[in-house]
């Protein structure tokens, strides 16, 4: 079985090391990055963020090397501007003023076309997507097909922001409520590549979206790699975690891409209780309960992680992953998700400030 390649975009947020407030020195952050990292390291869509990405890589062992070579960097380069780098889905302490949108064409034409979704002060979202390939476009609608009842499972072990703006939000995930407001952000309808072509053609043509770039699905083809990106986690300070998710996104691709290759029709999902299923997730993380969105069944978020790995185990073995998952899917639920943590953090120390500290300093541990 020839194994696909990975690789992982991971989007951070920079704090200011005295007010732990989001900072907005990713111009600087960025440019002192880029010395070593070069093209790997780039802007988001606002200053207070920087995104690292790494190259595709065979092995889960050469994609830790690499996100270790990344965050070192970024770190060194945020610390060299006065800041900190902190893996969370959205900012644990609020912004002092409105926040600044990078200044590039695209990101200002996105700002005045989508001032509702974008907010001055809570449009912030951090998020760590997974690419598996290389395949074409046809294929990679195939096997997103296939792939889309799994992933709230997948963003049940990725929870990582808990609070927003200084407040507890009571989700696992606030990241997910707050792009949600983005066109297009949930589910993938289920396409074949025609279909596709003729759809987010139509999308843009009548600008529900600026461009093709602004297909949000949880699984989309990329439009600048030959990959299928998978977008449903956190960012995780947790390097450990990131490994995990890459190794489960890239081996159930790997035991499902045959059924898509061989035109067996995917689960019947309806689009409600897919739906669903991620809201699940996003609130209650692996310790509460999921969705099974093919059956509709509730059942422990435990059980339904289990059953992703059955899954996904015929791809994990072909790449030599499968005692790492069962390894480290242990060790996540010994010391609870990123969400968890934060909130042991806030339960030890009683301040936010301390919070954002954690954050940071696990960030930095690589």
């Amino acid at each position: 079985m020839t194994v696909l390649t990975m690789g992982v975009e991971e989007e951070f947020l920079l704090v200011d090391g005295v007010s732990r407030r989001p900072a907005e020195c990713a111009p600087t952050v960025i440019a002192a990055a880029a010395a070593e990292l070069g093209p790997q390291v780039q802007a988001e869509f606002f200053t207070a963020q920087v995104e690292v990405c790494t190259e595709p890589v065979a092995g889960t062992e050469a994609l830790r090397t690499e996100l270790v070579r990344l965050r070192r960097a970024a770190v060194a380069a945020a610390a060299g501007s006065g800041c900190r780098l902190v893996a969370t889905g959205t900012p644990v302490v609020p912004p002092a003023r409105p926040l600044t949108v990078t200044d590039t064409d695209r990101y200002r034409r996105m700002a005045r076309k989508f001032a509702a979704f974008v907010g001055e002060y809570d449009g912030l979202v951090c998020g760590c997507h997974v690419h598996i390939g290389s395949m074409d476009r046809a294929c990679a609608l195939a096997l997103a097909n296939h792939m889309r009842p799994w992933l709230p499972v997948l963003q049940s072990l990725t929870g990582n922001s808990p609070f927003c703006l200084g407040r507890d939000t009571g989700f696992e995930s606030w990241r997910y409520k707050t792009f949600a407001r983005w066109p297009t952000v949930g589910p993938a309808p289920v396409l074949r590549e025609a279909q596709y072509e003729a759809h987010v053609g139509s999308l843009v043509e009548h600008r529900v979206l600026m461009d093709r770039r602004m297909v949000y699905w949880y699984a989309r083809p990329s439009e600048h790699v030959p990959t299928l990106e998978i977008r449903v986690a956190d960012s995780n300070a947790d390097l450990d975690t990131v490994v995990l998710v890459a190794a489960l996104v890239r081996g159930l691709g790997q035991s499902l891409r045959a059924e898509g290759a061989e035109d067996r029709p995917p689960p019947r999902v309806p689009n409600r209780r897919l739906r669903c299923a991620h809201e699940l997730a996003a609130a209650q993380g692996l310790t509460g309960w999921g969705l099974d969105p093919v059956s509709g069944e509730q059942l422990p978020a435990g059980v339904l992680v289990d059953r992703l790995v059955s899954r996904a185990a015929p791809g994990l073995e072909a790449a030599g992953d499968l005692p790492l998952v069962a390894e480290l899917l242990a060790r996540l639920r010994r010391n609870g998700s990123g969400a968890t943590r934060q909130r042991a953090a806030l339960r030890r120390h009683g301040r936010l400030a301390e919070v954002v500290d954690a954050l940071a300093t696990a960030t930095e541990a690589v």
